[in-house]
């Protein structure tokens, strides 16, 4: 089993998805867990600029060969940018989903939902690496 990538500084949740977080926005991608249990991502699925998004409810979609599953808001607040490039290339997500695959960046509400979210031992622990 490959060692996935784990950045001590990013925020996780139990759904695969990580959260950096610079002042009050968070960039939100899949984790390389999520990436390879997914297999190649094929489609995309991000919300439009502007759009609000809700901890714990979907955002978007990530259609692989083997499955689509939904992405899930890590935290509260407004859409203020989106990875164009993955619509254009989901491709991309298979090679780096943990830095160039960011989706989207989401100006958060509050910052006390991070307390929601896991660190980077809880999430490990989660997929027992």
């Amino acid at each position: 089993m490959s060692a996935f990538n784990v950045p001590e500084e990013f925020y996780y949740t139990k759904d695969h998805e990580w959260a950096q977080v610079d002042e009050n926005v968070v960039t939100v991608g899949i984790t390389e867990y999520a990436q390879d249990n997914l297999g190649e991502v094929v489609y995309v699925e991000l919300p439009e600029e502007g759009q609000k998004v809700t901890q714990g409810e979907p955002f978007g979609v990530v259609e692989s060969v083997k499955a689509v599953s939904d992405l899930i808001a890590p935290v509260s607040g407004t859409v203020i940018e989106v990875n164009m490039a993955m619509m254009d290339n989901p491709g991309a997500l298979n090679d780096d989903p943990m830095n160039d695959g960011w989706l989207i960046r989401i100006e958060m509400d509050t910052e006390k939902e991070l307390a929601n979210l896991m660190r980077a031992p809880d999430y490990k622990k989660l997929i027992k690496v």
